[in-house]
């Protein structure tokens, strides 16, 4: 099973499990939403009972399987759709299929769960190439299998802008498309494909994703990425930046110096879209507000913006963007949400206490957050950023560097022994990422996220992968293969799955994370990093 329970014993007896079978309790319709594809019925009395209780956290189970039946004790609604969840991976791969009536041996077994983290998220860049609603409603299905809980989506950024504004319609009519696409490799002369790409999400949209999301345990995390990644922002609307000047949707990859204006106008901006995003998503405990990678020195050049750092008593730009960020934080506080960051906006300084960070450029500065009293989701470059090549290999398709194994990901420990134990209780959970510049298409996003998102899902529920968790995930991809996951094997891509060749050991990973961690002991590290 992946994730592979807290305890797990044998029982002698079995049981016969039949689609259409009757379903009755205190949760039956967490039960039955986890298992759509066994048609289960509530009733009365049934082969599946199903029990709550208060004494559990809500994401605990009790699983028991014998001669009589199945029977499941939760602690709440998430605790029996994971328990269904993991009757699931009792059956065969082939209950992964739809089939009009089919019957299935369950094996004699006891299993007691509960996860170790509360965050065990996935993100997903919908801003550099657009996803369609479709594609994110199958991704928190696959999240869902896994137990995996958060799906953090980078709805805006220099080459994208992604949700439906009613308020600010420029965003979606001018903001959501660009007129071509880089294709160059890393440091080579720029090239594009000349083809339009774009799309967004209505308003309607979001709630759909933020009900369907819900009934799955899966809480979805927007992500407005500011002050800077502002260039799509700017195309739309420019009198928000720090020049006024005019700006275009950005064609290529990497980071541009369009900055947004900390004045008040924008942060009343902002604000408005938050109103606009958790109207739509419904309960939204988290909105991603960025802070990484910004170019402050427009900010520094202007006299209004001067003006106002002055009239503020800051002495910096770096305060300056410490200060927009917590006023930005503040906001969402009134709005029953928790701002989450990456760690350049902790390494600045001047956060709420209860803003999330994510710190990206290693656990270096993640336990530096952890000590100040942070919530920390560990979301480290290595080994958790899932663009990154699988094999430093020409086979593979175009990655931005390498390597990142499944291995890598299973070896992860996201508390680690030597911190603290107060340090080790700030970690809330871990995530990964997929950036999406050189991953055009839902196919790609198959390849890169699994199945090292299996070897995510087994970190985050148990803490660590534990023994066996290869034999176990070779089991697992037959799952997979019945559900119509375009993985990427073991053994290497198929030949359909290769595409524009990756140039092996241009980025080292490895380089990588050493430059970053130099760079979170400097308070004004906001420039980009990569």
């Amino acid at each position: 099973m992946i994730p592979r329970p807290e305890l797990i014993s044998d029982l002698s007896a079995s049981f016969e499990l039949t689609s259409g079978a009757t379903v009755s309790g205190d949760l039956v319709d967490a039960v039955r939403r986890a298992l759509p594809l066994l048609d289960l019925r509530p009733g009365d009395s049934g082969e599946i009972d199903v029990r709550r209780d208060p004494a559990m956290g809500e994401e605990a189970y009790r699983l028991t399987v014998g001669s009589r039946g199945i029977e499941i004790v939760a602690g709440g609604g998430a605790g029996a759709f994971y328990a269904a969840q993991s009757l699931h991976q009792l059956l065969p791969p082939a209950s992964y299929r739809f089939s009009e009536r089919a019957s299935w041996p369950v094996p004699g077994v006891r299993i007691e769960d509960s996860p170790r983290f509360g965050w065990r998220g996935l993100h997903l860049d919908v801003a550099r190439h657009f996803f369609p609603k479709r594609e994110v409603l199958r991704l928190i299905d696959l999240m869902a299998v896994h137990k995996l809980n958060r799906l953090h989506l980078h709805l805006a950024d220099d080459q994208g802008w992604r949700v439906e504004s009613r308020a600010y319609p420029l965003l979606h009519e001018v903001s959501s498309h660009r007129p071509r696409t880089a294709t160059n490799y890393h440091r080579e002369p720029e090239s594009y494909d000349d083809l339009p790409h774009g799309g967004y999400y209505t308003l309607d949209d979001l709630a759909e994703l933020g009900a369907y999301a819900r009934a799955r345990h899966v809480t979805i995390v927007p992500e407005i990425d500011v002050p800077g990644h502002a260039s799509a922002i700017l195309a739309a609307y420019p009198a928000f930046g720090a020049t006024g000047e005019p700006h275009d949707v950005l064609e290529r990859w990497g980071i541009s110096p369009a900055i947004l204006s900390p004045l008040p106008p924008t942060v009343e901006f902002l604000t408005t879209i938050f109103d606009e995003l958790i109207g739509a998503l419904g309960q939204t405990p988290y909105v991603h507000i960025g802070g990484d990678e910004v170019v402050l020195d427009h900010w520094a050049s202007s006299a209004e913006i001067t003006a106002y750092r002055d009239e503020l008593g800051l002495a910096t730009v770096n305060d300056l963007q410490a200060w927009f960020l917590r006023r930005l934080a503040d906001a969402l506080a009134e709005r029953g949400a928790r701002a989450v960051v990456w760690d350049e906006a902790f390494v600045s300084g001047g956060l709420r206490q209860d803003t999330v960070v994510m710190p990206w450029r290693g656990m270096g500065v993640g336990r530096r957050a952890a000590a100040a009293g942070h919530d920390v989701v560990a979301t480290s470059v290595f080994p958790l950023y899932f663009d990154y090549a699988e094999a430093s290999s020409a086979d593979e398709p175009m990655a931005i560097g390498d390597t990142i194994t499944v291995a890598d990901v299973a070896a992860f420990r996201p508390a680690p022994d030597e911190w603290t134990e107060q340090e080790r209780a700030r970690v809330v959970g871990v995530q990964a990422q997929l950036w999406t510049e050189r991953v055009p298409d839902a196919r790609t996003v198959d390849y890169r996220m699994w199945p090292r998102a299996c070897a995510l899902a087994e970190v985050a529920w148990s803490g660590a992968a534990s023994d066996g968790f290869a034999g176990r995930l070779e089991e697992h991809l037959g799952r997979l293969d019945a559900i119509g996951v375009e993985y990427r094997p073991q053994a290497g891509p198929h030949p359909w799955q290769r595409r524009r060749p990756h140039r092996p050991a241009r980025v080292r990973v490895a380089d990588v994370m050493e430059r970053l961690d130099g760079m979170t002991h400097d308070a004004e590290s906001t420039r980009p990093s990569v």
